[in-house]
């Protein structure tokens, strides 16, 4: 059964965690350089956030976690000597708590840059003109670039793959749309705050400290 403490974290599911648990799960034992291998074929850098170079911290700690653990070590020709992991029957649960976190929770991410827009009061308006312009120069290249990849990508992956990245790019799309519209709308969110509108409060005397229970 698994730990309460582990059960907590799979509400922050990671996804390196996911594949190389998925992998050992699919296809049996394998060493991290197959690991990686399998990554680098599937694609995995293009429609999530895995990096392939993780994979053997990742594999040391699922190791640590008893999630994993070392089979035995080959050695074929010259080449360095390789461990080979499989996944535990702890893993096994491990896995199906995390996956089926993944397909049912909605990701509700705050992204840090919404309160410091909120809180941009004191940011010269014409700062925030640049700040907003310069991120929306860096969406639209990197929603170009994401186009690029799915066409390429295209004649190689099944459908499930297919609509992942679909499923990033209508999400950078948006994140195109709502810069532009707060690009738009920055003379009024600039003017609202000469104005204090929103403002903090001011607490003095005894609700500085909270009310009395």
């Amino acid at each position: 059964m698994l730990s309460d403490d582990y059960s907590c974290m799979t509400n922050r599911v990671s996804s390196i965690r996911l594949f190389i648990l998925g992998t050992l799960a699919s296809s049996g034992p394998l060493h991290g350089h197959q690991i990686r291998h399998q990554a680098q074929s599937d694609r995995t850098e293009l429609w999530t956030d895995i990096k392939v170079g993780s994979v053997y911290g990742a594999l040391k700690r699922l190791t640590s976690e008893d999630l994993v653990r070392e089979v035995r070590t080959e050695k074929v020709g010259n080449r360095p000597e390789r461990t080979i992991y499989e996944i535990t029957p702890e893993g096994r649960r491990a896995l199906a708590a995390i996956h089926q976190t993944a397909l049912r929770e909605l990701d509700r991410h705050h992204d840090p840059f919404d309160l410091a827009l909120a809180q941009a009061r004191t940011v010269p308006e014409e700062d925030l003109e640049h700040v907003v312009a310069d991120r929306l120069a860096a969406l639209k290249v990197s929603l170009v670039s994401m186009h690029h990849q799915a066409e390429r990508a295209d004649p190689y992956v099944n459908e499930a793959e297919r609509m992942v990245m679909q499923h990033l790019i209508e999400r950078a799309e948006a994140e195109v749309r709502w810069h532009t519209e707060l690009a738009a709308r920055l003379p009024k969110i600039a003017a609202d705050f000469r104005d204090g509108i929103g403002g903090p409060v001011a607490l003095s005397g005894p609700d500085a400290k909270g009310s009395p229970a």
